[in-house]
């Protein structure tokens, strides 16, 4: 028979690519393992005195990571059974066998039972890489009062400007991967850097935005510039009336090193407040305001600090974000996240794979990782034959905007 459908059918399923492993030879996800994790736990062991019991169990940690296969968790929490349950999905392998995003998660979840984060005593709550921190914060804070006068003055659409591009360069900064050798814009992000946005969809982000919406959602990256960046352009799209209300989504524990927990955000906002410089205590003075009006919320969920990707996120939390108009969703780990962290062809679309994101989102990234998509045909080539390291030494990056699942706006407001 005739098929008379007006319709046309569906297209076939995107075979999916293979994961990101630590097996695959010289990659630099097997690099992270072999190098930099060791360096965390000597970092970690220098920062604290902690006790005989605590080195003992970071160095079998270290041991374990060199020559072992994994070792499941043994304290009591929560989380315990839904992490090991994952783990005896690669029971028997070393953390040289493991899909890249499954190795670096579980050895942050790994290295909070070693220097026992979680059970009540002496170290509970105490975190492992707060020395880092606070040096980080406090490098920023200094180099945010030596530009932020300069860039309040600026016309508001070249300050939204250079607001989103400090958000995405403030990324340079990720104490997780020392190897990165670019370090952090010491003040306003540089025009002259357009040239290294591989994808650079500013003007999309500044459309949507100057129309006013109702609510815009940070997933959060980093300590430093890159949160104080963040904060700072939370202040200028409420002050604007961009945007009326704008949600933080921060970990709720150490993670990747110098992640962002809301007391990270809060310690700042209290040095801003007391510090020297006149206009920053005028930003924290808004944005505490700002807090205690409803107008900014930092929140937190142990989805964040999981094994799962972005598609996994849990129903609640999901229904949550699809409030938002707008979810800026900052840095390389996020970036992977979105992506299944697979070896996509570079020629990928990104909504090809992101349909499943309950609202519009534009990622800052700058690459850190042998992973992207949206680029035109032979550009990833190009890039190679003129910079080998080109995914990885954080010397590019992307504001990639994704309209959502339906392709509108959503949450329009008016500011009239």
């Amino acid at each position: 028979a005739t098929d008379l459908s007006p319709c046309l059918p569906s297209p076939p399923p995107m075979p999916l690519p293979p994961p990101l492993m630590t097996s695959d030879p010289g990659s630099f996800a097997r690099g992270t393992i072999v190098e930099r994790k060791p360096q965390i736990i000597e970092q970690v062991l220098a920062g604290h005195a902690y006790p005989a019991g605590i080195v003992a169990a970071l160095h079998a940690f270290r041991d374990e990571i060199a020559r072992q296969p994994l070792q499941p968790l043994y304290e009591r929490s929560d989380d315990t059974a839904t992490w090991n349950a994952e783990l005896a999905r690669y029971a028997g392998l070393t953390w040289l066998e493991l899909p890249w995003y499954f190795a670096e998660t579980f050895f942050y979840r790994k290295l909070l039972e070693a220097v026992r984060y979680l059970p009540a005593g002496a170290w509970c709550a105490v975190d492992p890489f707060g020395p880092q921190k606070r040096r980080q914060e406090a490098e920023a804070l200094a180099s945010l009062a030596a530009s932020w006068d300069q860039l309040a003055s600026l016309e508001p659409g070249l300050r939204f400007e250079t607001l989103l591009h400090s958000a995405l360069w403030g990324n340079r900064a990720d104490l997780s991967n020392l190897t990165v050798k670019e370090q952090a814009l010491a003040g306003l992000a540089a025009r002259a850097e357009r040239h290294l946005l591989l994808i650079d969809h500013t003007a999309q982000v500044h459309a949507l935005l100057a129309r006013g919406i109702k609510r815009v959602d940070f997933i959060n990256d980093n300590v430093g510039l890159d949160s104080l960046f963040d904060l700072a352009l939370a202040d200028f799209l409420l002050s604007q009336g961009w945007a009326q209300q704008v949600v933080m989504h921060l970990k709720d524990r150490p993670f990747f090193v110098s992640d962002a927990m809301p007391h990270d955000i809060e310690r700042v906002l209290a040095s801003m407040a007391r510090g020297a410089s006149p206009s920053l205590r005028g930003l924290a003075a808004r944005l505490a305001a700002a807090q205690t009006d409803g107008q900014l919320l930092l929140k937190t969920d142990p989805f964040w600090t999981s094994f799962q990707m972005l598609r996994d996120l849990p129903a609640g939390l999901r229904a949550d974000i699809g409030h938002a108009a707008l979810v800026i969703v900052k840095g390389d780990v996020n970036y992977r996240r979105l992506l299944d962290d697979r070896g996509w062809p570079a020629t990928t679309r990104m909504e090809a794979i992101t349909g499943y994101f309950p609202t519009a989102f534009v990622a800052l990234r700058t690459l850190k990782s042998e992973i992207m998509v949206g680029l035109a045909a032979g550009q990833a080539e190009q890039l190679s034959a003129e910079d080998p390291g080109w995914l990885i030494n954080g010397k590019r990056g992307i504001i990639h905007f994704v309209r959502g699942v339906w392709g509108g706006w959503g949450g329009v407001t008016s500011n009239s």
